[in-house]
């Protein structure tokens, strides 16, 4: 099992999902320099939300988020922040490539794509849930 943790004041947790977002209309907007800086933007607001960003990546219409979060938080809250906050940024920062592709306070899609995921497969957890050492009477 993994040793990254998120250890918080009554419980350890390894809570972590894969997130994707896509840019309105599907629109081939994101440049190498957007992606850059769209992974600092996402890591610091992870920062914030107490988790972390594990991993990123993206293509000219959406990125891949691999985040860890911890068991207070809500995926939905915390996917809204990430879509309004680096909007926010990109709109701001990058004006002429976002202008030539959006004429309208708009970047993200409404929707989203999440799934959770973890260290070990539903198999190897339910494997090691049997194997527990049960007392016998």
């Amino acid at each position: 099992m993994s040793k990254d943790f998120i250890h918080k004041a009554r419980g350890v947790s390894d809570l972590k999902c894969h997130l994707v977002l896509t840019t309105k209309y599907r629109r081939k907007v994101l440049t190498h320099p957007m992606l850059s800086r769209l992974e600092e933007i996402f890591k610091n607001l992870m920062e914030k939300w107490e988790g972390r960003l594990v991993e990123f990546n993206g293509e000219r219409d959406h990125v891949h988020l691999l985040l860890q979060y911890t068991p207070q938080t809500e995926p939905s809250k915390l996917i809204n922040n990430l879509k309004t906050v680096s909007s926010r940024y990109l709109r701001k920062e990058f004006v002429d490539e976002v202008e030539k592709v959006y004429w309208k306070d708009v970047f993200w899609t409404n929707g989203y794509f999440i799934a959770s995921c973890g260290g070990v497969t539903v198999e190897q957890l339910k494997k090691y849930i049997e194997e527990q050492d049960r007392p016998v009477e």
